[in-house]
């Protein structure tokens, strides 16, 4: 199982009064396989940390499903765009598998930012790496083919890659399961 805090000291250097006062501030909670952790049209209002477990970031329009991204073991994650702002999101949280996370409010946050510099330079780097990693799924969607995109989706989640039923791993690559079917056997 993840530990939250171990990753918050090997993510950024953070003092141990602050991680003191992080632990406090943190639930740790259960989400059955099917469970919602965040629906589309709610407003974000935590950050996710993955103790164990499997969650999949999606939206939907006109009954098609877009999936968007997975998130498993010792993953820190947000639906960031509602979460910053405060707004309501686009994107539903799932969990497809039974999960634990750890969850830090966006109230927490901010004032934990506030007091510590420490913290600012945490969340800012985690801002970063999530815009990062979402310009890099754009393109992948933009640029490469449905095989490439597999290719890529199996050499940087291997771990991960098994747990994903065929039907989500299509949606993710934007292409229907038959497709993807072939492109598994030409692998």
């Amino acid at each position: 199982m993840a530990d939250f805090l171990q990753f918050c000291k090997q993510f950024s250097p953070l003092e141990d009064a602050v991680l003191w006062e992080l632990a406090q501030q943190t639930v740790t909670k259960l989400y059955s396989k099917g469970a919602f952790l965040l629906h589309s049209g709610e407003t974000c209002k935590y950050l996710y940390f993955v103790n164990e477990g499997l969650i999949k970031s999606y939206s939907e329009k006109d009954d098609k499903e877009f999936i968007m991204r997975f998130f498993s073991e010792n993953l820190l994650f947000s639906v960031f765009d509602s979460y910053i702002n405060q707004t309501p999101s686009k994107f539903n949280l799932v969990a497809l598998e039974d999960t634990k996370v750890t969850l830090v409010r966006y109230e927490t946050m901010a004032a934990l930012c506030k007091q510590h510099h420490a913290m600012e330079t945490f969340y800012r780097k985690l801002v970063s790496i999530a815009a990062t990693k979402m310009m890099k799924r754009i393109s992948e969607m933009l640029e490469e083919n449905a095989a490439d995109r597999y290719r890529l989706f199996v050499e940087e989640h291997n771990a991960i890659h098994q747990r994903i039923s065929l039907g989500d791993m299509a949606k993710y690559l934007g292409i229907t399961q038959q497709s993807l079917s072939r492109i598994r056997t030409i692998r």
